[in-house]
């Protein structure tokens, strides 16, 4: 993935909830675009959680960014 690529999505208006998923399986939440730090170089990102762990990530790892629902915002099953 590119930087321009994810930027695209955590620089949306509005914000809206994202899921990174890496080549070795593992899911990241980023809640906040306010959570992320890019590195000038382009290929690294920091991504908060906001019990205070941070995930440095190389953007060749990312497989996938996955927009999520948030809990205010989803829409209920028509019943």
């Amino acid at each position: 993935m590119t930087i321009e690529q994810f930027r695209s999505l955590y620089e949306a208006r509005p914000f809206r909830r994202l899921i990174i998923n890496l080549a070795d399986g593992r899911r990241i939440p980023m809640e906040h675009r306010e959570f992320v730090l890019t590195v000038p170089g382009g290929r690294t990102v920091v991504v908060a959680e906001p019990d205070g762990r941070l995930h440095i990530l190389d953007l060749l790892l990312v497989t996938d960014l996955e927009t999520a629902p948030s809990d205010a915002s989803s829409p209920q099953a028509p019943r």
